[in-house]
C-alpha cells in the first residue's frame, strides 16, 4: 500500500469543535503551503522531512489505543491522494474517519465527517463544498468574521458553524464573543486541549 508523511500520531482527547471531549486518534500529515502565520504547527509544512507510514503501520497503532475515531490532520491533509489512506484505515480498523482541512486542494478519500477551516491566504478548492459538515473559521481578527460569513453562505445550511478564537488572545474571544451574539446561527469553538496542555 502506499505510504505517507507523518509528522506525527498521537491519541488524545478532541479539544475543539463539534467533537470536542471524544476519544480519538490524530493522525498529522505533513506538507502545507497555506502559509497561515498562526498556525501552531509550522513543523508540519515541509513535504520531505517526515518518516514515510505505511497504511498498515498507522492501523497498527490505531488498534493498539481503542481511539473511538480517527482523525486526519496535517499540515493541509489534501495536498495527498487520501482514497488509499481511508480505503485501508476503514478495512483494517472500523473506526469514523474525520477530516481536518483548509480546502486547499480538490478532496478524496471518504470520511465520516469533515471540519473546513479556510484561510484568507489560500482559497478553497470548489470541491470541498459537498463535503463539509463543520465549518470552523480561526478568528484572529475583524476580518476574519467577514471571511467566516462568506463561507458560511458558500456552504449547506445544515453544516454546524464554529467561530475558534486565537488560543491566546483576550482580543480576539471579546471579538468572538459580541459576534456571536448577534449571529445566532454561529457557536464558539475553543481549544481546550491548548488551555489545559494535552497534546
Amino acid at each position: 500500500m502506499k505510504s505517507y508523511p507523518i509528522v506525527e500520531t498521537f491519541h488524545s482527547i478532541q479539544g475543539e469543535g463539534y467533537w470536542m471531549g471524544r476519544n480519538a486518534f490524530f493522525i498529522r500529515l505533513g506538507g502545507c503551503d497555506v502559509g497561515c502565520w498562526f498556525c501552531d504547527t509550522k513543523e508540519s509544512w515541509p513535504m520531505d522531512k517526515h518518516p514515510q507510514y505505511s497504511v498498515e503501520q498507522l492501523a497498527q497503532e490505531v488498534l493498539a489505543v481503542n481511539p473511538s475515531m480517527v482523525v486526519i490532520t496535517g499540515g493541509e491533509p489534501l495536498m495527498h491522494d487520501l482514497h488509499e489512506l481511508t480505503e485501508g484505515l476503514r478495512a483494517l480498523c472500523g473506526l469514523p474517519l474525520h477530516l481536518e482541512t483548509s480546502g486547499a486542494y480538490p478532496f478524496s478519500g471518504t470520511f465520516d465527517w469533515v471540519t473546513f477551516s479556510p484561510k484568507r491566504f489560500k482559497s478553497p478548492d470548489s470541491s470541498i463544498g459537498d463535503y463539509v459538515n463543520e465549518l470552523k473559521v480561526v478568528i484572529t481578527g475583524a476580518e476574519d468574521l467577514e471571511w467566516a460569513q462568506k463561507y458560511a453562505q458558500w456552504v449547506d445550511d445544515k453544516v454546524v458553524k464554529f467561530l475558534q478564537p486565537e488560543w491566546n488572545s483576550s482580543e480576539t474571544i471579546d471579538l468572538t464573543v459580541k459576534f456571536i451574539l448577534h449571529h445566532p446561527e454561529w457557536r464558539m469553538s475553543l481549544q481546550t486541549h491548548k488551555f489545559l496542555g494535552w497534546p
